[in-house]
């Protein structure tokens, strides 16, 4: 994320604070469909006007059952800078007061795609994001002219084969899905994805970057604003699209954060909102780019477990 204006930060802060509590962990058991746009009143935020201690601040952060998985890098962040530390608890205990549904999306979406455009700029200055390959294309993986006399099911099996030994996901998706993903990701970049923990459920914001699709957990953008970096990369190559009908999936992953079945977990849910037939499925990535106050985690909750992918890790 980006280094802009404080007002900007707040905008994203305030969306993913009041929208969805912030760093919240669901109990698989006893979910029920929550109908976007009905807040229930556990959610609701008051404004009360008094002096907070900072370690009541701190508090909601240590209670979280995913606090212990970057605490690390909250405790360097509290020891190297101190007022950046607090002023950042401030201004989440601040906009925890604000109604929900008053910020705008669009102002959380230009900070990601801020956030993009700086990853890209370090990059080409030689340095690389948390590991992850720039600019990788699909002839740095196979040899193209070698496949061409191949059919589009004989690559897609060379594909999963090669993929099958590494410590990563693949997936080879047939032309006709990929239009239809790609085109309602041009209208709809972002979404807000659950991975099934045994505590819960571990909440982790997606973004598309062309044919690139970005995860970060959403406690990670809390903690650390614009400086939260990638987690998971999922890489699509259109190059095959047209000649040989498929499109090749491959991915990165920071392995201190995300596990290959976890990535999996969050590639598979891509394709299930995305990718859906099912309208009412959809309509819950459209609520979250153009209508965040219809938006309902619970909801996404709900579609997960119909699905039949909310299963624990």
């Amino acid at each position: 994320m980006c280094d802009d204006s404080d007002g900007r930060l707040t905008a994203a802060m305030l969306q993913m604070s009041c929208l969805y509590r912030g760093m919240l962990a669901v109990r698989a058991t006893g979910i029920r469909p929550v109908i976007p746009g009905l807040v229930p009143s556990q959610f609701r935020a008051f404004s009360v006007k008094k002096e907070v201690p900072l370690e009541e601040k701190e508090a909601p952060l240590e209670e979280n059952p995913y606090y212990n998985k970057y605490q690390d890098k909250i405790d360097k962040l509290r020891s190297a800078k101190p007022q950046e530390y607090k002023t950042r608890l401030e201004n989440r205990h601040e906009l925890k007061r604000e109604p929900l549904g008053s910020s705008k999306q669009a102002e959380f979406v230009k900070l990601m795609e801020q956030e993009l455009q700086d990853r890209d700029k370090m990059a080409a200055g030689g340095g690389t994001a948390g590991g992850f390959t720039k600019d990788k294309t699909l002839g740095s993986i196979l040899n193209l002219d070698m496949i061409q006399d191949k059919t589009g099911e004989e690559i897609a099996e060379l594909w999963m084969k090669y993929y099958s030994t590494k410590n990563t996901i693949s997936a080879v998706i047939p032309t006709q899905t990929f239009e239809l993903i790609f085109s309602r990701a041009k209208s709809c970049s972002m979404f807000l994805f659950a991975l099934p923990q045994k505590e819960g459920y571990e909440f982790f914001l997606g973004q598309w970057a062309g044919y690139e699709f970005h995860f970060t957990s959403l406690i990670n953008v809390q903690t650390r604003g614009e400086h939260a970096p990638s987690q998971l990369i999922l890489y699509h190559y259109p190059d095959l699209q047209d000649s040989k009908g498929i499109v090749l999936m491959t991915a990165e992953m920071d392995p201190k954060f995300i596990t290959v079945h976890q990535a999996q977990c969050l590639a598979n849910q891509v394709q299930l909102f995305y990718g859906t037939q099912r309208q009412e499925t959809f309509r819950l990535v459209e609520a979250f780019n153009h209508r965040p106050a219809d938006f309902s985690h619970m909801a996404v909750i709900a579609e997960l477990e119909q699905s039949g992918l909310g299963t624990s890790s």
